[in-house]
């Protein structure tokens, strides 16, 4: 059977933003922090090792697979930052054109620093991705 990997834990998100080595990436990481939470009005919490995840949800695929993930969330990597978003919505793709200088995998949304971007952009994005998994996996009372 299948076993995610990315799973919430208990580990501290201040103890991990504070052990990013770059310091600009750290200070970015700090304003993500502060901007996400703000935005989903979710605690932080830490998914696997090195992403920082705000809200949760229970998916199942059709194939039977299923998991939690978090509802919106961000790594600070060594390269770049990868903001995690849902995909599979057109309103995702009109936000992304007006966000600033980013690219984009087939979830993950990379930035090299918190000033290539709209913040105000930034905010809609979490609350369109929140409000699209809900919709999608609606949470259980």
């Amino acid at each position: 059977m299948y076993e995610p990997k990315t799973k919430e834990t208990d580990d501290s998100v201040i103890e991990f933003i504070e052990a990013v080595e770059n310091p600009k990436k750290r200070q970015d990481a700090y304003r993500l922090l502060e901007i996400f939470e703000e935005t989903s009005g979710y605690p932080a919490k830490m998914w696997g090792p090195s992403i920082v995840g705000f809200g949760s949800y229970h998916y199942v695929y059709a194939t039977g697979h299923e998991g939690d993930a978090p509802l919106v969330g961000f790594s600070p990597r060594k390269a770049k930052t990868a903001l995690y978003f849902a995909t599979g919505d057109d309103e995702r793709s009109k936000l992304l054109e007006k966000f600033g200088k980013h690219t984009s995998g087939k979830s993950c949304v990379y930035i090299n620093k918190t000033e290539d971007i709209d913040v105000s952009v930034l905010k809609e994005l979490i609350v369109q991705s929140i409000a699209f998994l809900q919709k999608l996996y609606p949470p259980t009372p």
